[in-house]
């Protein structure tokens, strides 16, 4: 006999070349009152995600295996920090949590000669019908970044 109120929910691995994603944890699925998502993803050595961001939701990132290379550009027209660009390294060398707020583009490289593992908390579930994921490309003029090592 199950626990009342206990629920359980089987994972899926959405698999590709760059690693897997998983969705964890949704609000419409009524395992919590109110909540966004919970998702999982690994990427391989060397794989750039860059850039998106949300119009309607933050982020909340954690790297809980690998290591990455975050990196923040603010396209907020209203913010004090507009057009500044900020970088993290996170990972189970430096374990943090990063609020990522909407219209703040973001993406990692991940470091090193290991998989890097991150769990991120959304504050909407993601709708495929109206997805709020904007696209930038990795090596956008406008934010130029350079994803290269730099050897000092």
């Amino acid at each position: 006999m199950k626990i009342e109120g206990v629920k359980s929910k089987k994972l899926i691995k959405h698999c590709d070349d760059r690693g897997f994603f998983a969705e964890v944890l949704r609000d419409d699925e009524g395992l919590l009152s109110n909540f966004g998502q919970i998702s999982w993803s690994t990427s391989y050595p060397g794989v750039i995600k860059a850039f998106h961001y949300h119009e309607e939701q933050d982020d909340v990132w954690f790297f809980p295996s690998g290591n990455a290379q975050v990196v923040l550009h603010d396209l907020r027209e209203s913010s004090p920090t507009n057009g500044k660009t900020d970088v993290y390294y996170m990972g189970e060398n430096n374990p943090i949590i990063l609020l990522i707020p909407k219209g703040v583009a973001h993406g990692y490289r991940v470091l090193g000669e290991k998989a890097a593992t991150i769990i991120y908390c959304t504050t909407k579930s993601y709708n495929p019908l109206h997805p709020d994921e904007k696209r930038i490309e990795w090596d956008d003029p406008k934010i130029r970044f350079n994803w290269e090592t730099k050897f000092r």
